[in-house]
């Protein structure tokens, strides 16, 4: 059976929201957006926050509940599904393109880093001042966002986008802080993984080298990659590299072959070939859309 994809476009089209394109939208009231009855492959980033009431859901299969003053944060490529909300819930969500939540936080190596840390931890219980602080960025980015005539509308946009990922990213720093007192073997692996993948991903994309760094075999990382994040490390690197020549793509005056330079390819053929094979078409034909 293939899975029913979420998207940007199909929330525009099902919830009459603020949006920014193809890369934003901001949902008022999450109880008024229509539960689909089937599950859905996120191809997105979402943040939610509630505010009142309870809603349960699964995310790969692994059930979630959310409370009030907690925000889940969900990744692109997920399984949504087992969707259901109290009667008296209440919460506001944003939808991100991958392309548009990347292009914010390139480069600060910390905020992606932390970003991780909902792999394993998606739902998040925030206190006070951060529910508000959220709760303000939403209607700071609401204002702006419907503001169709201001001429630097998505710069602005994204400014307060970045301003608030680094409050939330503080939040998640304090949580990681608690969380790290207990965390696992298997967790430390995978989160000094994803930050060696991180700062070696565009010259080196071999399993067994991040296997060598930290002292496993390919096999043990592996596993226990597969384990934490239901992903291969392979998928993980590769995951980094097309997101970074998607940035390169849409925000750099580099040419093709200057990007599989800089992205240690052997050529431009090759880069194309691997840009096909993961992202649909060619870095010519992304560029243009």
């Amino acid at each position: 059976m293939n899975i029913t994809e979420l998207t940007i476009n199909n929330v525009r089209a099902s919830y009459k929201g603020s949006f920014l394109n193809n890369d934003l939208v901001l949902i008022d009231e999450l109880a008024k957006l229509p539960l689909p009855n089937e599950p859905r492959r996120t191809r997105c980033i979402i943040l939610g926050l509630c505010l009142k009431g309870k809603a349960q859901y699964s995310v790969d299969t692994i059930d979630h509940t959310v409370q009030p003053n907690d925000v889940i944060l969900i990744n692109e490529g997920l399984v949504l599904d087992n969707y259901m909300l109290s009667p008296d819930f209440s919460g506001i969500g944003i939808l991100m393109s991958s392309d548009f939540f990347h292009e914010i936080i390139q480069g600060i190596h910390e905020l992606s880093s932390l970003f991780l840390f909902s792999r394993t931890h998606p739902v998040l219980t925030l206190n006070h001042i951060e529910v508000k602080n959220i709760e303000f960025y939403f209607r700071a980015l609401k204002y702006k966002v419907d503001e169709k005539n201001h001429h630097f509308r998505t710069d602005v946009v994204r400014s307060l986008m970045m301003t608030m990922i680094y409050d939330i990213s503080n939040a998640i720093y304090r949580l990681q802080q608690i969380n790290d007192k207990r965390q696992t073997r298997a967790e430390a692996i995978f989160t000094s993984f994803i930050r060696l993948v991180e700062e070696n991903f565009r010259h080196e994309r071999r399993v067994s080298w991040y296997g060598e760094q930290l002292c496993i075999t390919p096999k043990y990382l592996s596993e226990t990659v597969k384990q934490i994040s239901r992903r291969t490390p392979n998928e993980w690197i590769d995951n980094f590299v097309t997101l970074e020549v998607r940035v390169l793509l849409k925000n750099s005056t580099m040419s093709i072959k200057e990007i599989a330079q800089t992205m240690n390819f052997p050529n431009q053929s090759f880069l194309g070939k691997y840009f096909k094979e993961h992202v649909g078409m060619s870095p010519s034909d992304y560029r243009k859309k």
